[in-house]
């Protein structure tokens, strides 16, 4: 790949209006949506089965917060309780044990993430036993992955130490906006000076690299509020940006009832804003990596890119996609070679499943190799922009071109309109087909048709 490919984006304004559809985000293929119940010791088995030569990635779910935020589409409990982190470690450490107990061999971990919910919800002396439980449980790379998500009004003086000293090597944090008009309709006030502060000291530690997320489409946004935003936000210069298209469901989400839709930018506000997040972001010199998730070039991510080595997985764009994903916690996704399961998204449920000594995955999907396959090429567009013939040829034993002659040719309207290119050695995303790639990905997802679209998100 021209590395040079990646360091250009177009934004034209027509065809992302005449493609703006509903469209998967390919966290995984295929999709939750699939997901169906799971019978009763079929993890178990799972576990047992799995490749001894795939090394680990950890995801640890926190889903306590002390503030609801009103956008918020996580599964989340708000309390102030501290005692209830407290029982719920307990949980953690019961199931995170019954499964290495079920893991043959000693499997190296490569990843761990810390999500939510707010992880610092956790007081300074729980987040240090749950990552010295997890290396004492684990044999971790020295060289590995280990991030935590923050919320920078939930820190004590010594978290970010803490963090540093146990192994944390990323942080990410929620911004969102920094328009204070925004934050208080969307109950999440952080004063600047506050973002300001978490991030000085956090590259004072030295972490490798940190991740900033911002919303675009929160009421009471406008183009140049958000052009604010973004100008302070490149000023303090994370290794790491994504910036999400806020989508308003309140039948799905009951927080945003609390959402006013007549306060919510028109779409083609949304539009400008999400046009000039590309332009400034881009200008400033990150790559855009993908849907809403941009890097600095010598970030690993970025790296990973061009070098035709990043994944997607339920974590977003990741440079362990070799990984087999083991979960922990409340709705916590695992994927085990060709195997998803996810855990019950109820508290009560989930430590139902744990006081009964039964692994607590309620929902599982088991892809075949037709669906390997199809996987192969949705993440090879998504995270490198590309379909190469004769290396599926090589990988699938298939003459892909026959293949995939019906999605080929579903495909020459978007070539028609330059979005990609198809040749003789495949098909190339296009600059100004970048910011469209989920729905040149989706031309190739066999689960779509019976599927509402409504169910997806729009780019925009």
């Amino acid at each position: 790949m021209n590395t040079a490919h990646f360091a250009s984006v177009s934004f034209d304004e027509a065809l992302i209006q005449k493609y703006n559809h509903q469209a998967p985000r390919y966290t995984s293929y295929p999709t939750a949506l699939e997901f169906a119940p799971m019978a009763d010791g079929a993890e178990e088995q799972i576990l047992q089965n799995r490749d001894l030569d795939t090394a680990l990635s950890l995801y640890v779910h926190i889903p306590f917060c002390r503030h609801l935020c009103y956008y918020c589409g996580c599964n989340k409990i708000i309390t102030k309780k501290n005692s209830d982190a407290g029982d719920y470690l307990d949980y953690l450490f019961a199931e995170i044990l019954h499964k290495k107990s079920l893991l043959s061999g000693t499997p190296i971990v490569k990843q761990i993430h810390l999500g939510g919910g707010t992880p610092t919800f956790l007081s300074d002396d729980e987040l240090t036993k749950l990552w010295q439980f997890l290396q004492t449980h684990f044999t971790l790379d020295p060289n590995g992955d280990y991030s935590v998500e923050i919320d920078p009004r939930e820190l004590r003086p010594d978290t970010l130490p803490i963090l540093k000293s146990l192994g944390v090597n990323r942080l990410s944090f929620g911004v969102q906006d920094l328009d204070e008009t925004v934050q208080i309709a969307v109950n999440r006030v952080q004063p600047v000076a506050l973002i300001n502060a978490v991030m000085a000291d956090a590259k004072a530690l030295d972490f490798g690299s940190i991740n900033v997320d911002l919303i675009y489409g929160l009421p009471h946004q406008t183009p140049k509020s958000f052009a604010q935003t973004l100008d302070a936000i490149i000023a303090l210069s994370p290794e790491r940006l994504s910036v999400f298209n806020y989508a308003h469901l309140p039948e799905r989400f009951a927080p945003q009832k609390r959402i006013r839709g007549d306060d919510l930018p028109s779409p083609n506000d949304k539009l400008a804003m999400f046009k000039n997040a590309i332009l400034s972001l881009t200008s400033a010199g990150y790559q855009y990596v993908g849907i809403d998730h941009f890097a600095k070039p010598d970030d690993e991510l970025a790296v990973a890119q061009r070098a035709g080595k990043l994944h997607r997985n339920f974590q977003g764009y990741t440079i362990l996609g070799e990984c087999d994903l083991l979960g922990f916690g409340v709705s916590s996704i695992s994927q085990i070679g060709q195997h998803i399961t996810q855990n019950p998204t109820a508290l009560a449920d989930y430590q139902a499943k744990i006081n009964a000594h039964v692994l607590p995955a309620v929902k599982h999907i088991q892809s075949n190799d037709k669906d390997a396959l199809r996987k192969d090429v949705i993440m090879g567009l998504l995270c490198h922009d590309r379909l190469v013939f004769d290396d599926l040829d090589a990988r699938f034993g298939i003459d892909s071109r026959q293949y995939f002659a019906k999605e080929l040719a579903q495909l020459q309207k978007m070539a028609n309109d330059e979005l990609l290119s198809i040749s003789d050695w495949g098909v190339q995303i296009l600059p100004k087909g970048r910011i469209l790639a989920r729905h040149v990905a989706a031309v190739f997802d066999e689960y779509l048709t019976h599927k509402s679209p409504q169910r997806f998100s729009k780019v925009i």
